[in-house]
């Protein structure tokens, strides 16, 4: 019982990391073609 709930609680935290990295990736890429688009408009 204590090994499922290990295993799933990593998965877990594992999920939790992956999601975080890949919101913040989304972030700099929007980030970047607002930079771009503002760049081109000056």
């Amino acid at each position: 019982m204590v090994r499922k709930i290990v295993t799933i609680a990593l998965i877990g935290s594992g999920l939790m990391m992956a999601a975080c990295n890949t919101v913040r990736g989304a972030a700099r890429d929007v980030n970047s073609a607002a930079n771009a688009t503002q760049n081109a408009m000056h």
